[in-house]
């Protein structure tokens, strides 16, 4: 099945590119409520699943015993921009815990900020892995790790406890077998598994209602998603398309990003989980995407609608700050 393209780029009035992809809209009784394309084709999530791999982190008592609050519970689920606010927290949650950036196997590269990037280098000094943009998910394992009183070390591999529990909450939550012939590893070096895209939709309605769940995880689940969007910035960073989407109406969306064009999001009010996918991983079609979806789910809601369609149809500037096109969804959304 070949998807349909769902984003134009325009220069001009004529049409430069195009995306493909997929969209999948579920509630929390399993039940699908918009789909497009193929939503059965397994997709790697990548980071758009961090709010259920962050389960562990509350369930084992780890964020309650080293007094996690809104601020540590979003950078655990954050894909950040590396700026001085996000570092400096993943340290402070690392060292509730005894440790440092040292214990981190995630990697170290430059910020995604570019202002962030430039004072590093201006002051000489070079990346580390509280930087990397997963820092925040990294110590939040670390954390649960040393609560539980699981040696931390390896604890990026398949086989080790930490990730047996993150798997184990995955399949749990998105009703879909993770098995070892579909695991890959992802950039921050954990497991990450394919799955069919739909899966995830009905995930995120089951996270934000707690439907089929015990309930514990329903308070865990819910208690992540309210963390993200009470501290959206602390979930990205400046400038980014999750903080404008949960900015837009606090408390009532839900949005996380991932690598290669997937997102996947929540409207709590609705009981609505959704995962998108662009064919070609382009991110910036992905970001029109979830926001057309989303303008589509909540049109009743006029001013609101309009907000998120203006966030569906971004400019695209000149050098020199002037509009010379635009992307668009296409009438897939309509």
């Amino acid at each position: 099945m070949t998807n349909p393209v769902l984003v134009e780029v325009l220069r001009g009035a004529v049409v430069e590119s195009a995306h493909r992809g997929a969209v999948s809209v579920f509630d929390a009784d399993g039940k699908p409520v918009w789909e497009i394309g193929d939503t059965a084709r397994p997709v790697f999530p990548r980071s758009a699943v961090k709010a259920i791999q962050a389960l562990p982190l509350v369930e084992s008592g780890a964020a309650d015993a080293y007094g996690f609050g809104d601020r540590e519970l979003s950078l655990a689920c954050a894909s950040h921009s590396g700026e001085p606010a996000h570092v400096e927290l993943a340290r402070a949650m690392l060292a509730k815990a005894g440790l440092d950036e040292t214990a981190l196997e995630c990697g170290a590269h430059w910020p995604s900020s570019h202002d962030a990037t430039i004072a590093l280098a201006r002051a000489g000094s070079s990346p580390n892995p509280l930087h990397n943009n997963c820092s925040g998910k990294h110590s939040g394992f670390l954390c649960t790790c040393v609560h539980a009183g699981i040696a931390h070390r390896g604890y990026v591999g398949a086989g080790h406890a930490l990730q047996e529990m993150v798997r184990d909450a995955m399949q749990a939550v998105t009703d879909a077998a993770h098995r070892a012939d579909d695991r890959a590893t992802d950039g921050c070096s954990i497991p990450t598994y394919a799955v069919p895209l739909r899966s995830f939709a009905l995930g995120f309605a089951r996270m934000a209602t707690g439907t089929g769940f015990e309930p514990e995880r329903a308070k865990a689940a819910k208690r992540l998603f309210a963390a993200c969007m009470a501290e959206p910035f602390l979930v990205a960073g400046t400038g980014k398309a999750d903080v404008a989407l949960m900015e837009a109406a606090p408390g009532r969306i839900f949005v996380k990003t991932g690598a290669e064009g997937v997102y996947c999001a929540a409207l709590p009010e609705l009981g609505l989980g959704i995962a998108l996918k662009c064919d070609d991983g382009a991110g910036r079609a992905a970001e029109v995407m979830v926001a057309a979806v989303i303008a589509k789910l909540l049109h009743e809601d006029k001013a609101l609608a309009a907000k998120l369609v203006e966030q569906a149809n971004p400019a695209i500037e000149s050098r020199i700050g002037a509009k010379v096109g635009a992307l668009r969804p296409t009438a897939a959304f309509n």
